[in-house]
């Protein structure tokens, strides 16, 4: 009895987070031929988002800022989303390690 009602208890916890996952901001990232499409992203600040990152180029990719704390690496065609925590006005820089010259962008919460 007690293993059937965590069941429940978990299996509604996890409904829950869903659809408060469904519900959170979408924003998309194209990497191809070295560079972030957009190079910025425009977010609004205070508020939980997600990132659908692409890697539609030839070889890998990386998705990485310090600021933020994130770290993604893509093999060619992989999509991939992190999520981001409410952030403070301002402008927030990533890069991609692999091609450092082109591979630069910027989130800015508004």
């Amino acid at each position: 009895m007690k293993q059937t009602l965590f069941s429940v208890a978990l299996g509604l916890l996890l409904a829950s987070t869903t659809a408060l996952a469904d519900d959170m901001p979408t924003f998309k990232l194209l990497m191809k031929d070295g560079r972030f499409l957009p190079e910025t992203i425009e977010v609004p600040a205070g508020t939980r988002f997600r990132l659908e990152v692409k890697n539609e180029g030839p070889g890998a990719t990386e998705f990485e800022s310090l600021e933020l704390k994130k770290e993604l690496v893509l093999a060619p065609g992989v999509t991939r989303s992190l999520v981001f925590y409410p952030m403070k006005p301002g402008t927030y820089k990533f890069f991609d390690d692999f091609h450092p010259d082109t591979g630069q962008g910027r989130i800015v919460a508004k």
